[in-house]
């Protein structure tokens, strides 16, 4: 529905003048110096007293010296602007900070509209009964075929995308009565479907869509400890871990959702494609095409081209055309596969594999800048130079895979050192072999563990004046059009998240307490705190940056060692140390899209809550019916591909940690011992760049960002180069070259084609699961396209060197 602006936003002007008669910085503050650690914000123009206006004089936009006039942004934009007055301040210049009745930031401009219309009816029957039937469906379709390989996901742009026709039909299906229940006034259908019901809609299959993460623990409990838990267990365990995260949202709200400098890139991918196909749903526009037909043409057009490296050509997406030349050259192999080697090159022509990493047209282009450059730094440089040197008997692994391996060089069976009930027995660890690691898994945990450290050192020296100050700062004080638009509605009371909170805690003691889960409370409380203090320096990245640390690695780290020789307690320590903050930083995004498309935040709090509430229930009754009615899940023999390939991983993690453990790998004396290194390395690095930035405050140090470049390399392995040498060349294209050169195209269809392109890619995947690989045993093309980039010692995974007998030490403990 397009509507129309409020009283509310057209006297805006002057509720903007009264509340902003104080700058938003003191004005004996340096402009540069207050903004300095704010990398989207550009310092390329200096503060004056100017008050010209947008027309008089252009404004610069973020990150470029390109300038554009405000009647090119309006032509550029879809969306109508209450404007409410012709003398407004230069964003850019003006020397008291008012935002006006624009977002300084031209990616927020790009995607979100400045008006709000609050009688807009949001808390509608449409959207629970969407918005519930969504989740449900969302959450155990994408369950069901987790364990399944190949897997299919189904993911929420999808849910987004269905919503909005439902919405119209339920428009034109349902009556219009009015009823009057205890003085409450209510419809079935109180009018056009509007943005903001397809907005709550599009969140709660954001709560959703992603697998509910303790089901790993108990189908690894099942296949690998023997043991079965209790529906009750299961049930208890998943409602607090899911849930226990959201409550530390109404404490970094202020910190990561009402301050306009935490945009949230990948928020404003969703209010791009919200605000376009509401939009313009049902118009024809003449005079150029609109969002709406550009984003039908590119989703249609990526569907289709997925047939073809997705299932007719499959060796597009495997371009590593080199090996092709070369199959059987381990160090041409070793250098440029694509999958268990280190991807040297730029080409593939498979979507999915360019945006493994997200999509490059979402992050800032400093922020692939930054990852690209650690990328190339450790895993171009460090690692084949540790790899043909034979550092830890690294050649006789391949160099990069995500598997163990042990002294004969065959991948580590963890079966083989644990005992009849599933705990770790210490004789049959020393009988078998020491686990060896590959080349970049090595760095892959020491790059994990620099980034922890990085991320705590950086925090504190960029932005803990910015934390203190907004811990004594409400929204009332936010300065942010969208953060003044959003006064209209009453915020949720803290009591509200305290609840909930106690509530999950409950829920999660009672869990550990009535089953033997090898996890005391004490035990909980740690992983629970170790979530809780990352939070806002994570948050922190993700809201600037689109980049999401792990911190797996850490969980698993402190789990190993409060937990020694209790692989089931370690996944539990890692389940609440890990996912509560994940959780967390998922329910932030969320409100920060209810901020941008003026969502009142108390129906934002519901429609999360029930809708996670509802995927606990749902992946876990999904679980039990699996191993109820499908033979021999779980099983590698399995007839129908449900192997589960993720719960094996996800079991021999706990092996690792909870049962060889981190002392062995990584104590004193032990053969991985350098690795811890990089806490040291993490928590340096960040203070040279502090100081240079803070020296040279407009040059290129204030984009150096050393959490970000830990951060970026967390999916190496089973990610190879070429996802990142890909994501930044189309990174460096559409968010440098684009932005900069073309920057009206970028402001209309940047963040459009990137939900296109990845709608498209969801589509087609479902497509060639269910219409050609699933029904009756799938359809195979077996030819040269699809077998080439197979038939080499890169798809082998083929070593170095095959150890005559086994490699490695004669002893070990």
């Amino acid at each position: 529905m397009e509507a129309k602006a409020s009283s509310y936003s057209l006297n805006l002007p002057t509720l903007l003048r009264r509340r902003n008669s104080s700058p938003d910085v003191p004005e004996d503050v340096d402009y540069v110096m207050s903004h300095l650690n704010d990398p989207n914000w550009d310092l390329s123009t200096p503060p004056t007293a100017s008050t010209e206006t947008f027309a008089e004089k252009g404004q610069t936009s973020s990150w470029t010296d390109h300038s554009f006039r405000e009647t090119e942004t309006e032509t550029a934009s879809q969306f109508d602007s209450s404007r409410g007055g012709t003398s407004r301040l230069d964003l850019r210049e003006a020397k008291v900070q008012e935002y006006s009745t624009e977002s300084p930031y031209a990616e927020v401009r790009a995607a979100v509209p400045n008006t709000d219309d609050p009688s807009i009816p949001v808390n509608t029957f449409r959207v629970w009964f969407l918005g519930i039937i969504i989740s449900i469906v969302l959450s155990g379709l994408n369950h069901f075929f987790l364990g399944r390989y190949p897997s299919v996901a189904i993911s929420a742009l999808i849910a987004q995308l269905v919503a909005l026709p439902a919405g119209k039909f339920l428009e034109w299906l349902l009556p219009t009565r009015k009823f009057n229940t205890f003085g409450f006034v209510w419809s079935f259908n109180p009018g056009p479907f509007s943005v903001k019901e397809h907005a709550v809609i599009t969140i709660m299959a954001n709560a959703v869509y992603t697998d509910v993460y303790s089901t790993s623990i108990f189908a690894a409990q099942r296949v690998w400890y023997n043991e079965r838990p209790t529906v009750g267990f299961e049930l208890l365990l998943t409602l607090s871990s899911q849930l226990i995260g959201y409550a530390w949202a109404g404490i970094a709200r202020q910190f990561l959702v009402w301050p306009s400098s935490m945009i949230w890139p990948s928020a404003l991918v969703s209010c791009a494609l919200l605000n376009t196909l509401n939009r313009n749903w049902g118009k024809v526009e003449s005079k150029h095409i609109s969002r709406e037909k550009f984003f039908l043409f590119v989703t249609i057009g990526s569907t289709l081209y997925y047939f073809v490296p997705g299932f007719l050509f499959t060796g597009l997406s495997i371009f590593s055309w080199v090996c092709w030349i070369a199959p059987e050259n381990q160090t041409v192999n070793t250098l440029f596969g694509y999958n268990t080697g280190l991807g040297l090159g730029f080409l593939t022509f498979d979507w999915s594999m360019i945006s493994w990493l997200g999509s490059p047209l979402v992050s800032p282009w400093w922020t692939e800048a930054n990852v690209f450059v650690a990328f190339v730094i450790v895993y171009w440089i460090i690692a084949p130079a540790m790899y043909f040197s034979n550092v830890l008997f690294a050649k006789y692994m391949p160099i990069s895979t995500s598997t163990a391996f042990d002294n004969t060089g065959m991948p580590y069976d963890i079966t083989a050192v644990v005992d009849e009930n599933g705990f770790f027995d210490a004789e049959k660890y020393k009988a078998y072999s020491p686990l060896f690691m590959p080349t970049t898994l090595q760095l892959a945990y020491g790059t994990q563990f620099a980034m922890i450290t990085a991320i705590v050192v950086h925090t504190f020296l960029w932005y803990r004046h910015d934390i203190a100050r907004q811990f004594r700062r409400s929204l009332r004080d936010e300065k942010d059009i969208h953060a003044r638009l959003m006064m209209a509605y009453p915020e949720v009371p803290g009591w509200w998240y305290g609840a909930l909170f106690i509530l999950a805690f409950v829920f999660g003691v009672v869990a550990i307490e009535i089953y033997p889960a090898q996890f005391p409370i004490w035990a909980l409380i740690v992983s629970l705190v170790l979530g809780f203090v990352l939070v806002i320096p994570v948050g922190i990245i993700r809201a600037i940056t689109n980049q999401l640390p792990a911190i797996n690695v850490l969980a698993e780290f402190v789990g190993g060692y409060v937990l020694p020789g209790r692989p089931v307690g370690v996944m539990i320590f890692k389940t609440f140390g890990f996912v509560s903050m994940y959780q967390s930083l998922f329910f932030l995004n969320d409100l920060k899209i209810g901020h941008y498309m003026k969502i009142p935040p108390r129906i934002m709090f519901m429609a999360q809550v029930v809708a996670s509430t509802l995927a606990c229930f749902v992946c876990v009754g999904v679980q039990e019916w699996q191993f109820a009615h499908i033979e021999d899940y779980c099983m590698p023999t399995q007839k129908d591909g449900f192997t589960c390939n993720d719960i094996s991983t996800f079991a021999t993690a706990s092996i690792i940690w909870g049962g060889i453990g981190p002392k062995r790998l990584f104590g004193i004396g032990a053969m991985y011992n350098w690795v811890l290194w990089f806490f040291l390395i993490g928590a340096v690095l960040p203070i040279p760049f502090y100081f240079l930035a803070v020296r040279y405050p407009t040059s290129f140090w204030r984009y150096v960002n050393i959490p970000v470049c830990f951060a970026g390399l967390a999916l190496l392995p089973p990610a190879t180069g070429i996802n990142y040498s890909a994501f930044t060349a189309v990174g460096a294209f559409f968010q440098w070259f684009m932005r900069r050169f073309h920057f009206r195209w970028w402001l209309r269809f940047n963040y459009i084609l990137s939900a296109g392109l990845d709608i498209g890619v969801s589509l087609g995947l479902v497509l060639v699961f269910f219409c050609i690989q699933y029904p009756k045993g799938g359809v195979q093309l077996n030819w040269w396209g699809n077998t080439v980039w197979q038939n080499t010692f890169d798809a082998m995974g083929m070593p170095a060197l095959i150890p005559n007998g086994t490699f490695g030490p004669s002893e070990w403990s």
